[in-house]
């Protein structure tokens, strides 16, 4: 399996999401009423903004930019550097999620506006339930593709250069953006922040304890 997922890296990454898609639709569909309400004296003094949904959506392509860019023009290991954690946060996110129901009531019982960012938030709402929500994932992976962007020498490069303070300015706007949409509480954003701090450093333990071993190894001739 690791063999074929080291040759067929992008078949590797459809497999993913199409198994995280599953399993976020069915706990969307299955936990209606969470077990756990997340709320803090925070959450009060952040106000609803629907401009924030500009940020909150670009986390979309984001992802999928970010993989693809790694994988057709830094090194291969910069590529599975980054899939390591990532995935791996996803994943243990989904299982809290199943094991520890949770969610915020947080959003505004109306959303004022007849403009394209107030259409957005809406659509939004009716299709993004308040479930599942701490870790938050938009907050997660967000800092785990930054910690990428700041580790790939591909980004070394002067011209590619700009991207690294690029992507740290569009994490805070994303991760800003989840709180300011209230779809999450602060804790969520903690969390999730945390998620990434510790997989990224579990990942370069890794990382580092493969060289050492690779280096030991006898050298034929």
């Amino acid at each position: 399996m690791r063999n074929w997922c080291a040759r067929h890296p992008v078949g590797f990454m459809a497999l993913y999401l199409l198994f995280y898609l599953t399993c976020f639709s069915l706990l969307e569909h299955l936990v209606r009423v969470p077990d756990l309400w997340l709320h803090c004296q925070l959450d009060e003094l952040i106000p609803f903004c629907k401009y924030a949904i500009v940020p909150y959506a670009l986390w979309f392509p984001w992802i999928p930019f970010t993989l693809f860019l790694l994988l057709r023009r830094a090194p291969r290991a910069d590529f599975w550097r980054l899939c390591l954690p990532l995935f791996t946060g996803m994943t243990l996110s989904l299982l809290f999620f199943a094991v520890v129901p949770n969610g915020v009531s947080l959003r505004p019982h109306f959303v004022p506006g007849d403009d394209v960012f107030a259409h957005a938030v809406r659509a939004l709402y009716r299709h993004d339930t308040p479930t599942n929500v701490c870790p938050s994932i938009h907050v997660f992976n967000s800092v785990t593709l930054m910690l990428a962007y700041y580790r790939s020498r591909l980004f070394d490069a002067p011209r590619l250069r700009w991207m690294r303070p690029a992507a740290a300015a569009l994490c805070l706007a994303i991760t800003a953006s989840t709180m300011l949409l209230k779809q999450h509480s602060v804790i969520d954003v903690v969390f999730g922040i945390l998620l990434a701090a510790a997989l990224d450093y579990a990942a370069t333990l890794l990382q580092t304890d493969a060289l050492l071993r690779r280096r030991r190894l006898p050298q034929w001739r």
